[in-house]
This record gives C-alpha cells, sequence and structure tokens, in this order.
C-alpha cells in the first residue's frame, strides 16, 4: 500500500480541467476532493455534475476494469439504485488513458454526480441507518452472480487478511492500545477460518459515512452510494461490518446503530445466522485494520488528514467494544434479523411452560400457594427501595417484614423486566449505550426470611459456585446446567445465598430435581440485600455465573428477554400475581345481592375469586394457587387440554340435538356402558346430575307404577323439587318440609358409628334391617317400594363406606318387594374409588338403574342415566324422551375425552396407588393427634372424622372446621361434611399425584398441630 501512495496522481486544476476537455468535450468548474490514493474532482458543467476520477498509475488495468464492468452491471441490473453511472469518452471508450510529466500512466474516469449530504455530516438517525442498510442490501442483491478477475485481489482493507494488523503493531506507541489490539487479534484468529465457509460476493466494500450519502430535503433517507474503489469479492456480511465500524464511530450506541443497518439489509437480502454470528469480531477486525494501517501510514505521510481522519474514534470505538461482551452483542444484532437471541432460546423457553406442571416445587411447598406481594422496588419513592439503594439492607427488611405482617403476606415477588432505581451503583451503567444506566431486572426475585431453604425444579449439574462481595452484588452465588429432554441446555443462576454452599456444593455436583440448592443468606454474606433469592434463566450455557447479566438496559429488553427468559414459570408463580383482571371482591358480593338468588351461598367468611384451573390447582385473583382436595367435578384435572381441545374442535364443527344421526352419542353410548356390567346396556343423557336422578324416576314409575322411595338418612340427590323431597340433607334442614309421606328413611349404614355390640361382619345386615323395616310399613299400608336409591358412598353424609354386604342384602330386599334399585354415582363413579370403575361394583351388586354427573364431562355439564333393557322397554311407553342439549355432539365428544384420559393415563390405578398413600398418612396422623376419630378411604374418595372424644365419638364440628379453613389459609382446599360438619371430605382429581399428597399431607400436619394448639 505505501507503494501505491507514491503514484498518488497529483495534477493541477487547470491540467485536470484540460483532461477534461480534451476527453470528454466538457468544460466547467473543477472542485479537488480528498481521495486516499486517487485524485478527484467535482466537475460543475452545463451538462451536469460529474466527478473526474484520475486513477493511481500503480493501480492495475484489471481493477479498472473491474469498477468498469461493476458500474455496468449495476446499471443493467439495478439502474434505479442511485450510484455513479461512466459518461464514455468521446471516442465512446469507459476509460481515457494519460501520462503525467513524469511518464507515469494513469487511466481517467468521469461518472455522474450523486446528490446528498454526507452521512458523516448528519445525525445518523436510526432510520438512516436502516435505510442504508436496505441500500446495501439492494446492491449487493443485484450483485449476486457478477464477477470479475479484478475482484480477486489483494486489499489490505479486505477483512480476510486483517491478521496482517499484528505486523503493524510496533507503529502504535500506546502499550494499552497495543493490548487492546492484541486481544482483538487473538479473538480473530478463533474466527478466521470460519470465513472460509461463508457466503462470498462482489460489494462494496467501503460503505463508511463519507461514501453515504443522505438526501438533504430528508435526513432519514440514504440518497447515494459512491467510491467502489475498495470493492472485491469476500464474504457478504463484511459489507455490514464495513458500514456498521463506520457508522458506530462516535455514536453513542453503536450495536444499536449496527442492529438498524442490518435491521434494513436483512429484508432486503437476508443473511443467515452464522454470518450475523461473526459480525461483532468483523466490526472489530474492521476497526484494527484502520488503526493499525493508520499508525503505520503515518510514518511515511503524517500530513496526510485522510488516513487519520477516523483514527482517534476508532481508538474509541474498540475501546467500547473491548468493554462489552460479545455475545450479548450478537444477541442484538441476530434479533434485529428476527432470529433467537440465541439458538435454542424459545425452545427453552417453550419448554419450561410446557413441562412447568412438572417441576418440583422450588422453595418447602410451590411457591405459588403462599399469600404473596410485590416488593415495592418498582416505587423510586418507596422507603424500602430507598433503603436499599442506600445500602441498609436492614431496614429495607423491617420495612417488609412489617408490611407482611400487616397483610398476611408470606413471600415477596421481584418480577422480571421491572424497571428500578435501586441499581444505583458505577456498576450498573451501559456498556452498550453511552450515558445510559441498566434499569431493568432481568431475573426474578423471591423474598423470604434469612435461611430460607430453595431447592432445584429440575434435576441439574453444578458449573459454579462462587461468592462476589461487591456492594449489592449476588454474595453467594450458584449457576446449575439443566439438560432436561427434548430441551436445549440452559442455566439457572441463583443469587445472595448463604456462604454455607461454598462448602456444600462444587462444580460437577449432580442435583437431582427438588434437591437442595442453598438458602437464602442475610445481608451480611449476599451482597447487601434484604434476605432474598435472585434466581434467572440464561439461554446462553457459554456464559459464566458473573456474565450473565442481571440487570439491562430497557433497550434492549427483547433481547435479554429471549437470553434470560423470566423465571417466573421455573419458579412455580403464577402470572395472575402481577396483573388482577375484572371486578373487585366487593364489587362481586354486591351484585350477586343484587342480581342472584339471595340463598345462592358462597364459601369461607372470605369469598375466593378464582380466575383460572389447571390441573389439580385453581388460581385466584391474586394469583394464589390452591391444591384443590374438594371439588371432583374437574374429575381428570382443571382445565385438561384432552377434553378442551375435543370441545373446541367439536364446538367449532356442529352442536345440534338428538333427533339428528351423529357419530359421537353412539360412540359415547357404546363406550360409557363397555365399563359397566353387562345387564346395563342403555344409556340416556341429560345435563346434569339432578336431571340424571329425575330421569331415573320417570324409568322407576314407568317400570313399576309406584311412588313410594327408600333413601337414606342425610342423602342428597339433586336440586329439584322431587329430589329434595326425597333428600334428607335438605328437608331436614333450615327451609325444609319434613319428609312426605311417600319418603321413607333408611339409617345411614355408618360402621364408625355402629353399635358397640355389632360384630363387624354383621354390619351389613344389621344397617340393612333398617330398610326391611321401612318395607314392613309400606307391607302395612298394603304397598311396596317404587325405589331405593343410594349413594354407593354416602357423601354428604360424611364419606361413609358401606358395610361389606350391605348393598346385596338390601337390593335382594327391595327387589322381592317389586322395586327397583338405583345406584347414585354423580360423586363417586369414573373410577374414583381405583379399584372399580363404580363404586356399587365394591359391594359386589348390579343396580338396576345408574345414575352419573359431575365428574361425566371433567366440568362440562353431562351427565348420564344406564339401565337395563327390562327398564327400558316398561319406558318406552309412547311418550317422547326428548332433551334439547343431553347427547350433543359437543357433550359426547367431551365425554369421550374424559374416558380417553381416564383410561389411557390408568387413572384408576393412580387413584389407587396415591389414595393408598395418604390413607396410611392419615392413619399415621391418627397415631398423633387424638382428634381423629375414623379415617375411611378408598382410592380418592376420602373422609376423616374428627371428634372430641373417641370413646364417645362427639363430633368435633369446630375443629373440624377449624382444620378446614386453617387448610385454606394454607392453600389447599377441602370440606366439612356429615350431619355434624365433623367429618373432612376429600375428593381430589384423578392426576392427583405422589407430590400432591405430599403437600396435602405436610399442610394438614401443619394444621392439625396449629388448631390443636388454638383450641386444645
Amino acid at each position: 500500500m505505501n507503494d501505491i501512495l507514491k503514484t498518488t496522481p497529483d495534477f493541477s486544476l487547470d491540467a485536470a480541467a484540460g483532461l477534461l476537455k480534451e476527453h470528454y468535450g466538457l468544460a466547467g468548474k473543477l472542485s479537488p476532493l480528498a481521495s486516499e490514493r486517487d485524485q478527484n474532482f467535482k466537475v460543475e458543467s452545463a451538462e451536469g455534475t460529474f466527478i473526474l476520477k484520475i486513477v493511481n498509475a500503480a493501480e492495475p488495468a484489471v481493477e479498472s476494469d473491474f469498477q468498469t464492468a461493476l458500474l455496468a452491471h449495476i446499471g443493467t441490473h439495478a439502474g434505479d439504485l442511485p450510484v455513479p453511472h461512466i459518461r464514455p469518452t468521446l471516442s465512446g471508450e469507459s476509460l481515457a488513458f494519460i501520462t503525467n510529466t513524469h511518464g507515469a500512466a494513469h487511466r481517467l474516469r468521469l461518472v455522474s454526480w450523486v446528490e446528498g449530504v454526507p452521512l458523516a455530516e448528519t445525525g445518523r438517525s436510526e432510520a438512516a441507518l436502516e435505510s442504508l442498510g436496505r441500500m446495501l442490501g439492494r446492491l449487493d442483491a443485484a450483485l449476486k452472480g457478477f464477477m470479475h478477475p479484478g475482484a480477486l485481489r489483494d486489499l489490505d482493507w479486505d477483512i480476510r487478511t486483517a491478521a496482517r494488523s499484528a505486523g503493524r503493531l510496533s507503529h502504535v506507541a500506546n502499550a494499552e492500545d497495543r493490548a487492546l489490539v492484541e486481544r482483538f487479534l487473538k479473538r480473530f484468529a478463533t474466527v478466521a477460518p470460519r470465513l472460509s465457509t461463508l457466503r462470498a460476493a462482489v460489494i462494496h466494500n467501503d460503505a463508511n459515512d463519507w461514501n453515504v450519502l443522505v438526501d438533504a430535503a430528508n435526513h432519514d433517507r440514504i440518497s447515494g452510494l459512491i467510491d467502489f474503489g475498495d470493492a472485491l469479492h469476500t464474504p457478504v456480511i463484511v459489507e455490514m461490518a464495513i458500514a456498521a465500524a463506520y457508522a458506530g464511530l462516535d455514536h453513542a450506541d453503536p450495536i444499536g446503530a449496527t442492529a438498524a443497518i442490518i435491521r434494513g439489509f436483512h429484508a432486503e437480502y437476508p443473511l443467515l445466522e452464522e454470518e450475523v454470528d461473526l459480525l461483532f469480531d468483523l466490526i472489530s477486525m474492521r476497526l484494527v485494520t484502520s488503526v493499525a494501517i493508520s499508525a503505520s501510514r503515518r510514518v511515511h505521510a503524517e500530513d496526510n488528514p485522510y488516513l487519520t481522519i477516523s483514527e482517534r474514534p476508532a481508538w474509541t470505538l474498540l475501546r467500547k467494544l473491548d468493554r462489552m461482551n460479545p455475545r450479548f452483542a450478537t444477541a442484538i444484532l441476530r434479533k434485529a434479523c428476527g432470529f433467537e437471541a440465541v439458538p435454542g432460546a424459545r425452545a427453552v423457553i417453550d419448554w419450561i411452560e410446557t413441562n412447568r406442571k412438572s417441576l418440583a416445587p422450588l422453595l418447602e411447598k410451590p411457591a405459588a400457594t403462599y399469600p404473596a406481594a410485590l416488593v415495592p422496588y418498582a416505587d423510586p419513592a418507596h422507603p424500602m427501595t430507598i433503603a436499599s439503594a442506600a445500602e441498609r439492607p436492614d431496614e429495607a427488611q423491617a420495612i417488609w417484614e412489617a408490611y407482611c405482617r400487616e397483610t398476611g403476606v408470606e413471600l415477596g415477588i421481584g418480577p422480571f423486566a421491572e424497571e428500578r432505581t435501586v441499581y444505583a451503583g458505577e456498576m450498573f451503567v451501559s456498556r452498550f449505550i453511552e450515558g445510559a444506566r441498566r434499569t431493568h431486572h432481568l431475573g426474578f426475585d423471591l423474598f423470604q426470611a434469612a435461611g430460607t431453604r430453595v431447592f432445584t425444579p429440575l434435576a441439574a449439574t453444578v458449573v459454579s459456585v462462587e461468592v462476589e462481595r461487591d456492594p449489592l452484588g449476588y454474595g453467594c452465588l450458584i449457576a446449575l446446567r439443566h439438560e432436561p429432554e427434548g430441551c436445549p441446555p440452559f442455566l439457572s443462576l441463583w443469587g445472595h445465598l448463604a456462604h454455607e454452599a461454598v462448602n456444600r456444593l462444587k462444580a460437577g455436583d449432580r442435583l437431582e430435581a427438588g434437591a437442595l440448592v442453598g438458602e437464602m443468606g442475610a445481608p451480611k454474606e449476599n451482597g447487601g440485600w434484604a434476605p432474598h433469592l435472585h434466581l434467572q434463566i440464561s439461554t446462553d450455557t457459554t456464559l459464566s455465573a458473573t456474565e450473565i447479566l442481571g440487570v439491562g438496559e430497557p433497550r434492549y429488553l427483547d433481547v435479554w428477554t429471549e437470553l434470560f427468559p423470566d423465571a417466573r414459570t421455573f419458579a412455580g408463580i403464577a402470572k395472575e400475581l402481577f396483573k388482577r383482571q375484572g371486578r373487585s371482591h366487593e364489587e362481586i358480593v354486591k351484585m350477586r345481592r343484587d342480581l342472584l338468588l339471595p340463598n345462592l351461598s358462597i364459601s369461607y367468611d372470605k369469598p375466593i375469586k378464582f380466575v383460572r384451573g389447571e390441573g389439580v390447582w385453581l388460581i385466584d385473583d391474586s394469583g394464589r394457587a390452591y391444591l384443590d382436595c374438594f371439588n371432583n367435578v374437574c374429575h381428570i384435572g382443571h382445565a385438561h387440554p384432552a377434553v378442551v381441545e375435543a370441545m373446541a374442535r367439536q364446538a367449532a364443527t356442529l352442536n345440534t340435538n338428538t333427533r339428528y344421526l351423529h357419530d359421537n352419542i353412539v360412540a359415547y353410548a357404546e363406550r360409557l356402558t363397555a365399563t359397566l356390567p353387562k345387564e346395563l346396556t342403555v344409556a340416556g343423557f341429560v345435563n346434569s346430575g339432578s336431571e340424571a336422578n329425575s330421569l331415573a324416576l320417570r324409568m322407576m314409575r314407568a317400570h313399576t307404577g309406584r311412588e313410594n322411595a327408600i333413601t337414606l338418612d342425610w342423602s342428597y340427590h339433586g336440586t329439584t323439587q322431587e329430589l329434595i323431597d326425597i333428600s334428607p340433607y335438605k328437608f331436614r334442614r333450615k327451609g325444609g318440609k319434613g319428609p312426605k309421606p311417600h319418603v321413607h328413611i333408611a339409617a345411614v349404614p355408618d360402621s364408625y358409628r355402629a353399635p358397640s355390640d355389632w360384630p363387624i361382619e354383621e354390619h351389613g345386615k344389621r344397617f340393612a334391617e333398617s330398610v326391611a323395616e321401612q318395607i314392613a310399613v309400606m307391607k302395612a299400608k298394603g304397598e311396596g317400594p317404587g325405589f331405593f336409591l343410594a349413594e354407593s358412598i354416602p357423601s354428604v353424609a360424611g364419606q361413609v363406606f358401606l358395610p361389606e354386604g350391605y348393598l346385596k342384602e338390601v337390593y335382594r330386599l327391595v327387589r322381592e318387594a317389586g322395586g327397583v334399585c338405583i345406584a347414585d354415582e354423580v360423586q363417586v363413579g369414573f373410577g374414583r374409588v381405583g379399584s372399580h370403575w363404580w363404586a356399587f361394583e365394591t359391594q359386589g351388586v348390579v343396580p338396576d338403574i345408574v345414575t352419573m354427573g359431575k365428574p361425566i364431562g371433567d366440568g362440562h355439564p353431562l351427565a348420564a342415566v344406564v339401565t337395563t333393557r327390562e327398564v327400558t322397554d316398561s319406558f318406552n311407553n309412547g311418550m317422547e324422551y326428548f332433551n334439547t342439549f343431553g347427547g350433543n355432539p359437543v357433550s359426547c365428544a367431551v365425554g369421550l375425552a374424559v374416558l380417553d384420559v381416564i383410561e389411557g393415563q390408568d387413572l384408576r390405578g393412580n387413584a389407587l396407588a396415591v389414595g393408598n398413600y395418604l390413607m396410611d398418612a392419615f392413619r399415621d396422623m391418627q397415631k398423633r393427634y387424638q382428634a381423629i376419630g375414623d379415617v375411611r378411604g378408598l382410592g380418592l374418595f376420602i373422609g376423616i372424622e374428627l371428634v372430641t372424644d373417641r370413646k364417645t365419638k362427639a363430633p368435633a364440628t369446630v375443629f373440624a372446621r377449624a382444620v378446614s379453613n386453617g387448610a385454606r389459609c394454607r392453600g389447599v382446599l377441602m370440606g366439612t361434611e356429615g350431619p355434624h360438619d365433623n367429618v373432612l371430605k376429600m375428593r381430589p382429581p384423578m392426576i392427583f399425584s405422589r407430590r400432591d399428597a405430599d403437600h396435602l399431607i405436610a399442610v394438614l400436619e401443619e394444621t392439625f398441630a396449629g388448631v390443636e394448639k388454638t383450641l386444645g
């Protein structure tokens, strides 16, 4: 290059004017233009404005020919691009040939002037830089397929030769600057081999801000591109590196400037991920080349300002880039092109969301079950924020603890992406944007007392355990690597922990899901904060723990969101915590009073507003999750995806009534009856358990011609008047009018409260005598029973499990007296008992009619009656049976989906196994708590009867209600049943897991201990 500087043209203005006249026949005003190795003049003539270029004598002819062919190609394939166009000589040639007074041969080229203001003289707006990217994209797209021998030249400004800068370092006087360049050269040594694998083409190769022109009237629009003297064949991405290197000079946000350029380029000429991944290093090497060449040339041409015009800002930019994490810069650039910030980031986010139900709890209990509130760091004026920023953590903690005592909050949350003024130190100054600070929290904070233990939700390998001692730093910091099946690896970061972990964990240790990670540290060891866990996810597994960015710039929040996704789901916190929707509790209660039936009850003194259900959980409007052990309607879990999908698919296709043919109703009837004994073959579909029982009574009347009912005391069978009339639970209580003459009440066959002198093996027959007595009363009046109706496990009566042989004896008595036997399986059917599909099967009987509802549709209004052909023939008496919505295609699709899940996931087996596990635990509790009189259950239908005295079995109603309310306060829903409301009733979804059971057991242990301490 130094040789070419010796042959730079040096023609006077007059001489240049003469050449213009001689070869182009033009006259006009000539003005010299700066050039590194050629001589350029602006020509203003009557025929237009041009640039006259006198080419350096040392430039090979092939290079001049190359530029000529290049401009001709652009004119042919992208004539609308605002670039110089060649004006032929008087003889029609593209170039003229001249000789100077020293005998040196030069070529002469005249090209059109491109109007505009140099980008260097404008504010370089983001819009202008994106416009530049589009311009270069259009240019390089037009150059696809173009080739010329002159493009294959050796040029110092070719980034592929940037390693030559090492030979020029001796000209860099400052030792720190030399070290800076050496660091970039060392990085480039690992990058250079990858350049040969990239797409290559002819590019402009010198889109510096003096060669880029901006519309004088609109500085947001690029109006031209000039000077193709450095064009060559090289990797396409180099075009972006050069443009970005110059655009970043003296720019407050050089990576943002680069992002704007490549966003525009990518829109016109799509880049590849592997190209963008090298861009940061290529930008750096363009700058290294620039400062190294400038330093070496200064020795030969100290008076040439062109050579050093960009040296100072280039050094400044190199220092900025040196302070940046290249991975973060690359993530910003990838995102600008629409790529993931790091490959696999979105897959990690999706995997965590999809598998959130299987994650182990991060705290002793699932985090969403704690009463939680946001820590007020988003409020710069809050005393806790002020105290924390001033490094007064004890004061900040005292403020938070006082708030928790007042409100009952047990868990503080610091959300992802929250803007905080608490980040006041120098460590939070942005390394990307000059004059900006990092203000947005990129982790997820959980505030509890120092010493609170935290556990990994997923199996992991320990990457590092270290202590960061900076004020407002992390304190003890642990990084874990997770590699779940079907998910790209990712890291989790655990900050502000106690130092005990340093001696307990080391890199390489394997942690299973649920294993202890550490404890929340006190301020003296957690970096000087109120005790909390800073939890963060990194989808970039190459980052070390201290490289993971805990606080980020708002400008790049979309990038940080993919690099460091919100760990809320990983931590097990519900999204509803962050934004309440809908009406307030008070407003809803008032509107219910004004608009709804006044005797429509609300559970709990302090009502809960649920806004979402998921699996075994119900989530209220504050984001608190409650383990649902009570609402047995959602049999296979709240919002089960199979049910939702089946319902939505069929609803989007067709819903109509049973007067028309449809596959679903017969398919469902076939599947449903297949679960029942062979005698029960005919199904009728309705919408609720009450409708099912009413239809059963219609069938009974048609078959027997009778009305007399035998029902168990404290039973409940539905909400219609005829069902209330046979439900002692209703007619014996407030508002009830007692039994009607046709209603005959038999004793509840409760073995726990059977006379002590009854042998256990005789309980069934002894309790059946009560039914025999009712039949005898009817017989004495010349009447007989129409039916016997009972839940196969009396539920409202207190989860009462019928003694062995009871139904066999009762069914015999009723049938001999001419009545039919109806099994109400509305609450206990569909495999809940685990051992069988239907609870009546545990008694070894076959009813004449079975009614079912609640769990049948997993929350969808669906119910059914299944009976024998004999009863059906009697019912078919000429009167049409029609139910507008009963058996509709949507409901039957839902019913089929529920059966699919029960069978496909062996939920009966799960109910039996988990139910037995719970029963064992409750019986173990019974040894420790005298209030537990009886534990009874089968599968996931369980009752715990509480008494004040185990001998007298006096009901402990107050204790039972206290336990139910205490469990509710601890995030578990259950009910109380029985005539004295002293039986804890649990009937969780069939998907209830061993982990869910452990949580229920732990809550009950804590609750029983608390109630016993309070009530004695």
